[in-house]
Parts: C-alpha cells; sequence; structure tokens
C-alpha cells in the first residue's frame, strides 16, 4: 500500500519518470527516447530563471485569493527560509473544494503555470504544474472521521492542499527498474 502510494506520488510530480504498464507493472527512470519531429527541431531551452520559494508562496496565495478563499484561514507550511517545500492546506465544504480547486487552477494557469500531465489521463481530485524548477500540486481528499479543528466533524468536508517542492530532475539519476504491485 506504502509503494502505490509512493508510486502514485512520483507518478503526479513527475510524470516523465514512472511508467504504468497496462499489466500494472511501474516503470522507474527515464523511458527509452522515442524519434519526435521536436528532435529535428527543438524548442529552446527554457529561459526562465528558477523561482524563489518566496515566488512559490506569493503565487499560491495569488491563486488562492483569486478563488476567493483567504490564505490566511488555511494552514501554510515550510521548513525554513532555504526549504525546497512550501504549501498550504485548510478543510473545506467536499462540494466546494473541487470548485475552489478548479478556481486555483485556472490562476495558476493565468501565472504561468504549466499543467503536468498524469501519464494515467485526467484526475479530478489532483493537478500538477510546474514552473521555474518548482513542481506544484494541488490536491482536494474527502475526509474521513479525522475530526475538523474548526467545527465537528460533519462527513461532507475535503482537505484542499496546495503542496510545492522545488526539483531539478536532470541532477538525480534514475535507474530504470520495474516494480509489480499486486
Amino acid at each position: 500500500m506504502a509503494a502505490a502510494l509512493i508510486v502514485s506520488l512520483a507518478a503526479t510530480i513527475a510524470p516523465d519518470h514512472v511508467q504504468i504498464g497496462d499489466d500494472g507493472r511501474i516503470h522507474l527512470g527515464a523511458p527509452a527516447p522515442t524519434p519526435s519531429p521536436s528532435t529535428v527541431n527543438p524548442e529552446p531551452a527554457s529561459t526562465e530563471p528558477p523561482l524563489t520559494r518566496d515566488a512559490v508562496d506569493e503565487a499560491i496565495r495569488t491563486a488562492l485569493a483569486s478563488a476567493g478563499l483567504d490564505p490566511e484561514q488555511g494552514r501554510p507550511f515550510a521548513a525554513g527560509a532555504a526549504s525546497k517545500r512550501t504549501g498550504w492546506t485548510a478543510v473545506r465544504e467536499k462540494n466546494a473544494a473541487q470548485a475552489e480547486m478548479k478556481a486555483v487552477c485556472a490562476d495558476l494557469e493565468r501565472q504561468g503555470w504549466t499543467l503536468n500531465p498524469d501519464p494515467r489521463g485526467d484526475r479530478p481530485e489532483a493537478r500538477s504544474y510546474k514552473r521555474g524548477g518548482w513542481y506544484l500540486v494541488v490536491n482536494t481528499r474527502e475526509k474521513t472521521g479525522a475530526p475538523s479543528t474548526t467545527s465537528a466533524p460533519t462527513g461532507a468536508e475535503a482537505d484542499l492542499t496546495l503542496t510545492g517542492i522545488q526539483l531539478n530532475l536532470s541532477d538525480i539519476p534514475l535507474p530504470e527498474i520495474t516494480v509489480r504491485i499486486g
């Protein structure tokens, strides 16, 4: 179960390095290169400078405000000024959380964040974006039995979470391994 969760998170953050086959096998590592028209005329490398954590925090606050949420009402999380992680989470009404997630995602795209497609197809409960060396995952998860800090649990609550992680996958050599789950 833990392996499936880790692989699922890895597939959301770095879909180019995690492939899930029709037979349920999971392949980690860079895929074999396939010839494409872009190899003949490659796109120029991004000239966008790396983002700072403060810039990512500001992008999160801006997207939340654009979605009609008060960033101060949630719980930010970060570990020190030099941290390569940041984020925000809040308990929301379950039905509103999906609409709020869509509004946050729309604003991130307006800000220039690029959707990082999930190789398993569109998942309404999670979206991954990338920009300036950062990956930003926006997701909702239904609350299951955990008491709310603001009110009695209603069974109709969801966590709305934005998680920013600074990664430079080209610096990480990923071996080609195959894992069979199930």
